[in-house]
């Protein structure tokens, strides 16, 4: 049986996570405080605890066996990201009404407290409910763009009400005009919650081109990257990628699945799309080093090389980086946090152990 990765963690690592909010941590440990009976997940906004108070559990299900409640600012039975109840009220009524303008009397009208809608997606998607939507219908419009006979018909289509206002609100969102975004990839974006925290995924109509965990500090040059190299325009929405990638990663990170069959798409050269395919032949519960990557590819001394294009790798768990190691076996190299590598491996049913984390990469690196 592979030792548990909390089984691996120290109590000045845990520490260490919990003061700094670490959101690499979560999913790996809960926190508990003996004097007020709350436990709590590593990134809780709370003031933090004493030290001295604090015991440390592998699951909520466990903090909860030893007599704590979960803590009410945190919601520690919940996964991060996850949304609130009252969103399947309001994804109905965007559903029945796609191409409406919503303002704050329509949700009053749907019983939604405005300000509580807009906290909430102010803290998940770093805009309010308006401009969230706005841009959502912006994505809608541009997808359909190629197959309208006119680029200002489109707009109308989307509930736009006139041609100036349709133009300007594509300018703010796409940073061009309609008529040169005809010529672009929508690029479509979505927010999957997971037990180790938030990804965002992206896909097109040929399949899944991003897969990355929110807090990846690479994350915004990679969008960036998808743009201006490869000519994506990205807005909110969803499409039939991303809709088949949520069940299976629900299915992964519950044990119940190792492989995917989802479409992807990896814009990329030569060399980086045969190493990504190396990578998705790295069968679960094994690991390889960049060497033997190389050596595989027919290509032995490129290990350094090897390692770059890993680390340009977009699309994290189903093009697997995180089964790549160091030559000595130590978990170098994730864009995600080493500690979210570990719990990976631990889940496909490899041992982990704190003496395989290169003590020179920290908790995060620049790896796949």
């Amino acid at each position: 049986m592979p030792t548990a990765l909390f089984d691996t963690l120290d109590r000045g690592e845990m520490l260490a996570a919990m003061l700094a909010s670490d959101p690499a941590y979560e999913g790996v440990f809960f926190t508990a405080v003996r004097t007020t009976g709350v436990f709590c997940r590593p990134t809780c906004p709370a003031r933090k605890p004493k030290p001295e108070n604090v015991v440390f559990h592998r699951s909520a299900d466990a903090a909860l066996a030893d007599g704590f409640r979960p803590c009410k600012r945190c919601h520690p039975l919940s996964l991060r990201g996850e949304a609130p109840a009252w969103m399947d009220t309001l994804q109905q009524a965007l559903q029945r009404r796609p191409d409406h303008h919503w303002s704050d009397a329509d949700l009053v009208a749907l019983d939604l407290d405005p300000v509580r809608v807009r906290r909430w997606f102010k803290a998940n998607h770093g805009q309010s409910f308006q401009r969230w939507w706005r841009a959502h219908r912006l994505g809608s419009a541009l997808g359909a763009l190629s197959a309208s006979p006119r680029v200002d018909a489109g707009g109308f289509e989307h509930g736009f009400e006139s041609v100036s206002g349709f133009r300007a609100a594509f300018a703010r969102q796409f940073d061009t005009t309609p008529g040169r975004g005809r010529d672009a990839i929508a690029l479509f974006f979505a927010t999957i919650v997971t037990p180790l925290g938030p990804m965002l995924a992206a896909a097109e109509a040929r399949g899944v081109v991003l897969l990355e965990f929110l807090d990846r500090p690479a994350l915004i040059k990679e969008l960036e990257e998808l743009r201006d190299l490869h000519g994506y325009l990205a807005a909110p929405g969803e499409n039939a990628a991303i809709a088949a990638l949520r069940p299976q990663l629900e299915a992964y990170f519950a044990g119940q699945r190792t492989h995917f069959d989802v479409p992807l798409h990896l814009p990329g050269s030569p060399f980086e799309q045969s190493v990504w395919k190396a990578l998705q032949d790295i069968p679960p519960g094994e690991t390889r080093s960049y060497g033997e990557l190389a050596a595989a590819l027919g290509q032995p001394g490129a290990a350094r090389a090897v390692g770059t294009a890993n680390g340009g790798n977009r699309v994290a768990i189903l093009v697997p980086c995180h089964r790549v190691i160091g030559h000595d076996g130590r978990l170098t190299g994730y864009g995600g946090g080493l500690r979210r590598k570990q719990k990976l491996l631990e889940l496909e049913g490899v041992g982990v152990s704190n003496d395989r984390v290169s003590p020179q990469q920290g908790l995060w690196s620049q790896g796949g």
